[in-house]
């Protein structure tokens, strides 16, 4: 494929020589002269392992080469990378100044490129740039139409620096953000041999996964950190605690505990946490990761409880509220405060889950149940038609099998906000209404 890289920095530089070292013919564009006459000399201009001897190969052997000539560049291939920089502004927004330039660059070449060409964004941006910004301003450079006359896609890259060209042959996941399919099929040929998860989606959501990425990773360094800090202060040694941890690969290191949903509660969570953070206080140690924890979920609590309060309906139905599908575990089940919020504000509710029903007749849970919550037990109803009857806004609480058809059985008029996901749908005006999605 002849395929010209906009942005000779990092990713541009890395992208280019691993491109060409498959085979491709690639044109690396850059407004700075010194770096174009590096590359064309066979040097590098960025420091990284191995990188210096690919471009030195391939611009030998004909099929990397630089310039600062965009037109050219557009005109001489089918595919450009943009790589250019997003850096932060004072007030944490993007500077989007060169994203907007080489878009403004690459739309005037395009105007007079008969033939179809892709523009390829790898440089990170926040979830709606795409749209907002880097198509307007190649349609409007270009007076062509994106998805019709030119190809666009969103392709975040994954490279660590000291280790950017293993990461480019064998990268943990290649995604493609497509604004059209044929624009995708394109992209995917390029990446078909590559020995990895290979994900095809819309753009808004391959923007996204970048910064869930590096989010994730500075949260690990933090809470590691944290974890560090703690055990040396009770002279444990953190890294053998946390070797342990990380074998654990069902629940540790693993997907578990990582789709969005409703609070966490139970047992253990909420009382480790706090044991967790008292402990630290004798210390003296701040750990401002692990006490964020519980505030974060209590603000989960108040976001399901406004779900309920904004779809405007004072009888309301709660279908599961231990803190678990499965178990009769109240303990700290977020379920409970939403329900005793409602109740202190007047609502009139009716509950139903089978494996609390059941506790309250014979199971550990039963003295708290009946002694504990009588305000709530007094409204428990037997089976689900109860709530449904009942109910002008429904909730489901846990992820009880039984639920999975709530929502086909709506009455009209009836609503259903949903913390568990019991259904693929996404949020929609007036019948269904999912907490993160």
């Amino acid at each position: 494929m002849k395929i010209s890289v906009f942005g000779m920095g990092y990713v541009g530089t890395v992208s280019a020589g691993c491109l060409a070292q498959e085979g491709h013919e690639v044109i690396g564009v850059d407004p700075v002269r010194t770096k174009v006459d590096l590359i064309n000399a066979g040097q590098s201009p960025i420091v990284e392992a191995d990188i210096g001897e690919i471009i030195a190969g391939n611009v030998k052997a004909g099929r990397l080469r630089a310039t600062d000539n965009q037109v050219e560049a557009i005109r001489a291939t089918e595919l450009s990378f943009v790589c250019v920089g997003t850096p932060s502004q004072a007030n944490g927004n993007l500077d989007l100044t060169h994203m907007r330039r080489v878009c403004e660059l690459i739309g005037a070449a395009l105007k007079d490129k008969p033939a179809r060409h892709t523009v390829v964004i790898r440089s990170t941006i926040l979830p709606g740039t795409m749209r907002q910004i880097v198509i307007p301003t190649l349609e409007e450079c270009s007076g062509k139409s994106a998805g019709v006359d030119f190809g666009v896609c969103n392709n975040p890259e994954f490279l660590r620096e000291g280790s950017a060209v293993k990461d480019f042959n064998a990268p943990p996941k290649t995604v493609i953000g497509e604004f059209d399919r044929a624009s995708g099929e394109l992209l995917a040929t390029l990446y078909a041999k590559l020995d990895a998860p290979f994900i095809r989606t819309d753009l808004e959501t391959a923007e996204m996964v970048k910064y869930v990425d590096n989010s994730w990773h500075a949260l690990k360094i933090g809470f590691a950190n944290e974890i560090g800090n703690l055990c040396k202060a009770a002279s444990i040694d953190a890294h053998e605690v946390m070797k342990i941890f990380c074998q654990d690969k069902k629940l540790n290191i693993s997907t578990a505990y990582l789709m969005p949903g409703f609070a966490f509660g139970g047992s253990c969570l909420p009382k480790d946490l706090r044991a967790l953070s008292y402990k630290a206080k004798m210390f003296d140690l701040d750990l401002p990761i692990m006490n964020a924890i519980l505030p974060s979920n209590e603000v989960q609590v108040a976001t399901g409880l406004q779900m309920i309060v904004d779809a405007g309906h004072r009888r309301v139905g709660i279908l599961g509220f231990s803190f678990k599908a499965g178990t009769d575990d109240l303990r700290e089940s977020p379920m409970i405060e939403v329900i005793e919020h409602l109740i202190g504000k007047g609502y009139d509710l009716r509950i139903f889950d089978k494996n609390v029903q059941m506790a309250s007749l014979v199971g550990a849970n039963r003295d708290f149940i009946l002694n504990r919550i009588p305000h709530i037990s007094r409204l428990m109803v037997k089976n689900i038609d109860a709530v449904l009857e009942h109910a002008q806004t429904v909730v489901i609480g846990n992820k009880d099998s039984d639920f999975s058809a709530v929502l086909e059985r709506l009455r009209e008029g009836q609503r259903l906000v949903d913390f568990v996901r019991i259904t693929n749908r996404r949020s929609e005006n007036g019948k269904y209404d999912g907490i993160c999605w």
